[in-house]
């Protein structure tokens, strides 16, 4: 399992260390007032559309409803209310009067597609380039305590991949404390998950999975794999809550010196859930959980949850303090039932801002 984390981390690291693409600094946002801004078109979400201008360094925050008119020949990933994304080129269709704007979104010359500006809930960068596609971010904090010899770190990342009818992510959640004569204590996660839209408006089909390491618990891997489909109860620039049920496994190996049977496979349904709320370019605040009730142990549950609320402080840096927790109410051996702890510290994100990837165990 450390081998594994250890694998994690560098590949994370070595993904948020690559540059992403530059970008033309030509498209044109024009205001209700008539203030025209040429600029780059950096991405929209939760109402806040972001853009920077080539004499200004960093980045504005422009309220999306002041918007009258969007031009961009860049690509784009526009995601619209009943969970539809689309891909092209932006550009503000022929509106009457007094209605609102409509985003005319251009993948090729015979493929358009016109939008209600109300209905979009997000748009973000992309490009045909691997690398510049994606997303994520990464939190962590430090402390170091020479008094006790006391040491602790908290470490955090997401990083996604997303497209138009799907999107993949792989998260990292790792604790570690540790004080002079004192066993220490380790929690290390991975998680990873799938989803692809379905015809119908809202629903959509994914997969997850993840590893768990908890010294707590006396977990040396819990393994989940697990699958189903899902739906968004509320998907607009300010919400977005879904949920997924189906099916999951789970197997888990506890430290042979303290449970005789050292490895527990069970089967059992999946109910995941994920809620965002998001305020005018200050906060967020994301949560996440897993329920695994057991079909083959009746009676057993598993619990796993994510928390994170982000303080904007400029830019893509932020402030966020983050919960987590594992539950177990049938442990063997007479093993703690429960892993939870919380953190602060800094967060940095990179790459576009889309929102379509269910955060499932992460």
């Amino acid at each position: 399992m450390t081998q594994n984390i250890r694998t994690t981390i560098l590949c994370i690291t070595l993904l948020v260390a690559a540059p992403l693409q530059a970008r033309e600094n030509t498209d044109v946002i024009v205001m209700n007032n008539g203030d025209r801004i040429t600029c780059e078109v950096k991405g929209l979400n939760g109402g806040v559309l972001y853009i920077n201008p080539s004499y200004i360094l960093g980045t504005i925050s422009v309220d999306w409803s002041k918007v009258s008119r969007l031009e961009s020949k860049q690509l784009f990933l526009v995601k619209i209310e009943d969970g539809s994304v689309y891909t092209g080129m932006l550009n503000t269709a022929q509106t009457p009067a007094g209605r609102p704007m409509k985003i005319q979104v251009t993948e090729t010359p015979k493929k358009t597609v016109v939008l209600d500006s109300s209905r979009i809930v997000n748009v973000a960068q992309t490009s045909e380039k691997f690398l510049s596609r994606f997303t994520g971010g990464v939190n962590g904090e430090m402390t170091y305590s020479k008094g006790n010899q006391s040491t602790q770190y908290n470490l955090s990342a997401l990083v996604s991949y997303p497209r138009e009818r799907w999107a993949a992510q792989v998260g990292l959640t790792s604790t570690l404390s540790h004080s002079s004569g004192v066993t220490a204590s380790t929690w290390n996660q991975v998680t990873f998950g799938a989803f692809h839209l379905l015809p119908w408006n809202n629903y959509f089909y994914g997969g997850l999975g993840g590893f768990l390491q908890s010294a707590e618990q006396g977990i040396n891997r819990q393994t989940i794999l697990g699958g189903g489909v899902g739906r968004y109860l509320k998907n607009t620039n300010r919400t977005t809550i879904s949920v997924l049920g189906g099916f999951a496994w789970e197997n888990t190996n506890y430290r042979p010196s303290i449970v005789p049977i050292s490895t527990q496979n069970v089967a059992g349904g999946l109910i995941a859930g994920d809620m965002k709320l998001y305020r005018f370019n200050k906060t967020n605040l994301s949560v996440s959980a897993v329920l695994l009730p057991a079909v083959s142990q009746p009676g057993r549950v598993f619990f796993t949850t994510n928390a994170s609320y982000y303080i904007k402080i400029t830019g893509n840096l932020s402030w966020n303090i983050s919960f987590y927790g594992n539950w177990d109410n049938q442990p063997p051996a007479n093993l703690p039932g429960s892993n939870y702890g919380t953190s602060s510290g800094l967060a940095w994100t990179f790459g576009p801002s889309l929102r379509t990837t269910p955060r499932t165990i992460q």
